[in-house]
């Protein structure tokens, strides 16, 4: 078991996915402090269940990634770090939330690679940008569709799943994988699943505009 600072937020760190964050809480201006004193800065990041992000308080998932911390800065109004995901961990204990959120976490099993799994995450990574590049049309997206992804094979089906835009409860789901051939399976569907609730919804959306169209014309 290792001892590890945590920040619980309301987003999902993915492994070999980069992450930013804004600190204004005094609790995590201190662990930020910590980091720069450290060797090999890293703390722990767990999707919040329910609750707040500010104040503490709040219901936690097990499950987070480590985040390797790149860059710390400040300006004015706040100050932040740029962090890469690094291994999945799950907590084992809480420990006392001061002076900041802390936890007795135990490390979780990298990913292999098989090269079986090669033409699916192919297959995966283009219906993934097809999906971004479609949905990018009708709304501003964290990832672009050209994003480019890492050479390691594992890494880059990590950075699949992360960029898939889909709810937090469904990035949970896919932090559970197993395999590598999990990870892929389970991104592949939530991708189709999430091209036709978006097709669903612009057909119905533009059957409501017809429909209000035809009133229109009888009045």
């Amino acid at each position: 078991m290792v001892m590890m600072p945590m920040f619980p937020l309301g987003s999902v760190l993915f492994p070999h996915m980069p992450i930013t964050l804004r600190i204004f809480e005094e609790r995590y201006l201190k662990l930020l402090g910590d980091m720069m004193e450290a060797e090999d800065p890293e703390f722990g990041i767990v999707l919040i269940e329910r609750g707040q992000e500010v104040g503490g308080g709040e219901k936690r998932f097990a499950l987070g990634t480590t985040a390797r911390v790149a860059q710390i800065g400040s300006s004015e109004d706040f100050m932040g770090l740029v962090a890469a995901g690094g291994q999945r961990f799950r907590v084992t204990e809480w420990m006392a939330e001061f002076p900041y959120p802390q936890a007795s976490v135990e490390f979780l099993p990298e990913l292999e690679w098989n090269i079986e799994d090669e033409p699916l995450r192919v297959e995966v990574e283009t219906q993934v940008r097809r999906l971004l590049a479609f949905a990018s049309e009708f709304g501003d997206l964290p990832w672009d569709p050209s994003i480019e992804l890492s050479d390691d094979p594992v890494a880059s089906s990590w950075q699949i799943a992360g960029i898939l835009p889909v709810g937090q409860l469904d990035q949970m789901d896919l932090l559970k994988s197993e395999t590598v051939h999990e990870l892929l399976t389970a991104t592949l569907a939530l991708t189709l699943e999430a091209d036709q609730t978006l097709r669903n919804s612009l057909l119905n959306q533009a059957e409501d505009d017809e429909h209000d169209d035809l009133r229109d014309d009888e009045q």
